[in-house]
């Protein structure tokens, strides 16, 4: 779940996916990747941005899906990042259609799948402290620092 500071408040970015809701860049785990490999390279690739700093372990949330007649259950695990810099490309050939920054404490309100939205509100307990933005234990500088 990529973070980025607006005027001061913390925002999340959400992508549009094929079936037009919003929700968390995500991906599949190439054979033998770790998992912060993983999650830095499927939102680089989703989201186009690549200045990307891999913070907390946020939430591993699972689904169930059906192909033809099987049932599909996938799980994904979300990880913070930290983005100061890049526009956000959605990657068009795999359906996402947008993408866009939303302030963090309504984050979960836009997010159209509620297991996502347990990784959004583990992100805003992590970062959300009496409207101060925080790392786990002090100030975060990199969330200071303001973004044009």
């Amino acid at each position: 779940m990529v973070v980025r500071s607006f005027g001061g408040e913390p925002h999340v970015l959400l992508i549009k996916d094929p079936y037009g809701k919003w929700g968390l860049p995500k991906g599949h785990a190439e054979p033998g990747e770790a998992l912060r490999d993983t999650a830095l390279r499927e939102v680089s690739e989703e989201t186009g941005l690549s200045d990307l700093e891999l913070g907390a372990e946020l939430a591993t949330i699972d689904w169930k899906f059906r192909v033809d007649e099987s049932l599909v259950h996938k799980f994904a695990t979300f990880f913070l990042m930290f983005s100061a810099s890049g526009d956000p490309t959605p990657e068009r050939t795999e359906g996402i259609t947008d993408a866009e920054w939303v302030p963090l404490a309504s984050a979960h309100e836009r997010v159209s799948y509620p297991n996502a939205t347990v990784v959004v509100r583990a992100a805003q307990s992590l970062l959300l402290d009496r409207g101060r933005v925080t790392s786990q234990t002090e100030p975060d500088p990199r969330m200071m620092r303001e973004v044009s």
